[in-house]
């Protein structure tokens, strides 16, 4: 016995009868409506294995609420391991049926689409079902079985069609009032710096760790004129997503003790791991630097500053 009617998303979807039980997943639950007494608005199930891939379902017991779903159960099938389609961007096609099963009668009501199209599983839609499973009202009437002495019991069949490569892409998220993060940096002795290059402690701005980079006798085109200085990324294996950008508006300051008349530069770069820093060769040059007068150098102690303002991220997709 087979019927159809109109689904989600104006799709047809078909309904039929089957003493056969679902061949790759049987979700049975025990006192159902504890799930709506204990407010647990979605359901998801444990992993199982279809066609080479792990698959899930999702149920809303009350209906799919961010769909205004009303007066139905929702049911949809999830793909589980999609870290596994980003890495080898490939995207998955699968019809797949949803079982429920009569316990009066001991057969299945089997809801599918009509017209048994594939559906396209990939990196930004890896959840497809039906928002209006089945009616509340029906699902409870006990005439039809399908929930008896509060339990109940869903099935599942996955059958992937076909596998392709669905080539890269990249997510960009533009973060909203966006908050500017301070870090100074006290350098004594400053004269008596012997290396190419001093690092300050890490900050985080953002959800990212940087640093300050400063250069006292000068670097690339500054080198032996200027003393040169950059804000750098830190601990990027950790914190940095391979291929993610970040993209930062900063101001590096050298301070001066006396006047304020500060030294600052200000930029916007997209840092990454192979653009790991940022900044000037020439930030300021040694006769204006040491000169007498000025404050940037007080008892030989320079005092550095970077303001720092996350204003978006892109990921790979």
């Amino acid at each position: 016995m087979a019927s159809s009617i109109s689904g989600n998303l104006g799709e047809e979807v078909a309904r039929s009868i089957s003493e056969e039980s679902p061949s790759h997943y049987i979700l049975k639950i025990q006192s159902f409506s504890l799930l709506i007494k204990n407010g647990i608005e979605k359901y998801e199930s444990g992993e199982f294995e279809a066609g080479g891939y792990k698959w899930k379902l999702l149920l809303y017991p009350n209906g799919n609420k961010s769909k205004n779903v009303k007066e139905h159960l929702s049911l949809y099938l999830l793909l589980a391991d999609v870290s596994s389609l980003i890495r080898h961007s490939r995207e998955v096609h699968a019809i797949f049926r949803f079982f429920l099963l009569d316990q009066s009668k001991d057969k299945y009501l089997i809801v599918h689409d009509a017209k048994e199209e594939d559906r396209r599983f990939h990196r930004l839609k890896h959840q497809w079902g039906f928002d209006e499973f089945i009616p509340i009202r029906m699902f409870n009437d006990v005439s039809n079985g399908y929930l008896l002495e509060d339990n109940c019991v869903f099935g599942a069949e996955v059958f992937v069609t076909k596998e392709m490569s669905s080539g890269k892409g990249e997510s960009l998220s533009m973060i909203k009032d966006a908050v500017s993060s301070k870090h100074v940096w006290k350098i004594e002795n400053f004269s008596k710096l012997d290396s190419e290059c001093h690092e300050s402690q890490e900050f985080f701005a953002g959800d990212q760790k940087w640093k300050i980079q400063l250069y006292p006798k000068g670097r690339r085109n500054g080198s032996g004129t200027h003393i040169s200085m950059y804000l750098a990324l830190a601990d990027t294996a950790s914190t940095l997503m391979a291929g993610s950008r970040i993209l930062a508006e900063f101001t590096l300051r050298i301070q001066d003790q006396q006047q304020n008349r500060h030294i600052a530069g200000k930029y916007s770069y997209w840092f990454s791991a192979s653009n790991q820093e940022s900044g000037w060769a020439k930030f300021v040059s040694f006769p204006y630097f040491y000169r007498s007068g000025i404050g940037y150098l007080v008892k030989d102690i320079c005092m550095v500053e970077a303001e720092v303002t996350v204003q978006a991220v892109a990921t790979t997709l």
